[in-house]
């Protein structure tokens, strides 16, 4: 039966309850219809992409390339994507405690996701040389300097 569908029952004795009864029964298979959504490649991605994103803002702080406010709070929502991603490659049990984690966790790491990408966009409009190429007209001259000769990590 599907979730939450309702069961008539008619009723032969004559007692002092309704005619007919109402009553819903869960799915016992609705767990299963979470591994339909391959929670363990969504976690293995997630996991990879966070660990790329934190090895990057770790290169670039460490060359002085990053500004630490902004790196800091990326580095921060990270972590935080790797733990739910952790979470749904552990969800694959079906326990519902860690199922229910797991729906936390993933609307966490959207909210994770979302101030990533609002901070490196902050960091990518702090970097004035990248729009105009004018070394000599910018705050950021010995930043734009560095970047420009890092190939040579």
């Amino acid at each position: 039966m599907e979730e939450g569908s309702v069961v008539v029952e008619g009723r032969v004795e004559p007692d002092h309850s309704p005619l007919v009864a109402v009553t819903f029964q869960r799915d016992a298979h609705r767990k299963e219809k979470y591994l339909e959504a391959e929670p363990k490649a969504l976690g293995i991605s997630q996991i990879t992409m966070s660990v790329l994103n934190i090895l990057c803002v770790g290169v670039f702080l460490s060359k002085g390339l990053g500004l630490l406010s902004t790196d800091l709070i990326i580095f921060i929502s990270s972590l935080l994507v790797v733990i739910a991603g952790s979470l749904a490659v552990a969800a694959q049990s079906l326990h519902l405690p860690t199922l229910r984690a797991c729906l936390g966790m993933q609307i966490i790491a959207c909210g994770a996701s979302i101030c990533n990408l609002v901070c490196t966009l902050v960091k990518m409009e702090d970097i004035y040389c990248w729009q105009h190429g004018d070394f000599n007209a910018t705050l950021y001259e010995d930043l734009c300097h560095r970047a420009e000769v890092s190939p040579n990590i």
